[in-house]
């Protein structure tokens, strides 16, 4: 049954007709349980979630899907039938954004975060960053997607989201670690790099053996920063082991300090290998 339906879906997108949803359904749900239903789709095949996307306006920034809903189809096609497996673990609205946190079995174990734009309550824009499934966890324990997902804290989301602004572009952009301490609740901070301890030890530990081996991490650019209470997310775009790369990292604020980090990071894809034109970070 649940390859039927994929094919059904697939066929529906390379149509170009996602009007599926009816305008009642489309009301009573919010935009982050449509972005939730949308990714769900990959693996139910569920026709309905089509109608929460604006297939004449949409917009594809995953650099090796084409553009549109017909790119997007084409992509599932290539999908081996019945792999796909998909989990939203986490999922945060920010205005006309939603953002996800997601475990995907898509061509293989991933974690990613989606971000998805909307206009008149249908989704008309789409980012994402994705990267391999670490087979372990890391040297504490914790895995990718882990960890909190309570949501809380809402009347200081612009609070949070500022000082996850102030973070980046002083540590992480300008590399002034020694302000580390300003934003980081020392010891109580939990991490979820696949490579990194928890703590500010944990983290100075993964600096100083990165720079051993000579690997660099750099950023170069902030481009956004969406939150909703608690957690916030940070894109942006710079340099890993010398490889152009997208930065997705998602923190936890409490009382004032960040708490809690997620990340992925993904190479970006050379020019040439792109399948649409609007950019990793077009629009943001």
């Amino acid at each position: 049954m649940k390859s039927i339906s994929i094919s059904v879906l697939i066929a529906t997108l390379l149509l170009g007709n996602g009007a599926f949803a009816n305008e009642e359904s489309t009301m009573l749900l919010s935009n982050s349980e449509k972005a939730v239903a949308l990714l769900n789709a990959i693996e139910t095949g569920d026709q309905q979630a089509l109608g929460y996307v604006d297939a004449a306006h949409y917009t594809q920034h995953n650099l090796a899907v084409a553009d549109g809903l017909a790119g997007f189809g084409e992509l599932l096609q290539a999908l081996p039938e019945g792999s796909a497996r998909v989990k939203v673990v986490r999922a945060f609205e920010d205005g006309d954004f939603v953002f996800t946190h997601t475990d995907y079995n898509f061509f293989g174990p991933k974690v990613g975060f989606d971000l998805f734009r909307f206009n008149d309550g249908k989704i008309v824009e789409h980012w994402d960053n994705l990267a391999l499934k670490a087979e372990q966890p890391n040297p504490s324990g914790r895995t990718q997607l882990d960890g909190s997902t309570a949501l809380t804290d809402l009347a200081h989301t612009e609070a949070n989201k500022a000082l996850v602004t102030n973070f980046v572009q002083h540590v992480l952009v300008n590399a002034e670690y020694d302000k580390l301490g300003r934003f980081i609740d020392g010891e109580q901070y939990l991490q979820h790099n696949s490579m990194i301890a928890d703590g500010l030890s944990g983290l100075a530990q993964a600096i100083d053996a990165m720079k051993a081996q000579g690997i660099s991490m750099v950023y170069h650019k902030n481009h956004r920063v969406l939150g909703q209470g608690n957690f916030v997310l940070s894109i942006s775009e710079g340099a890993f082991a010398g490889e152009p790369t997208s930065f997705y990292d998602l923190f936890r604020v409490e009382n004032g300090k960040i708490v809690e980090h997620w990340d992925v990071l993904e190479t970006l894809l050379p020019e040439a290998e792109w399948k649409n034109s609007n950019g990793k970070f077009g629009n943001l």
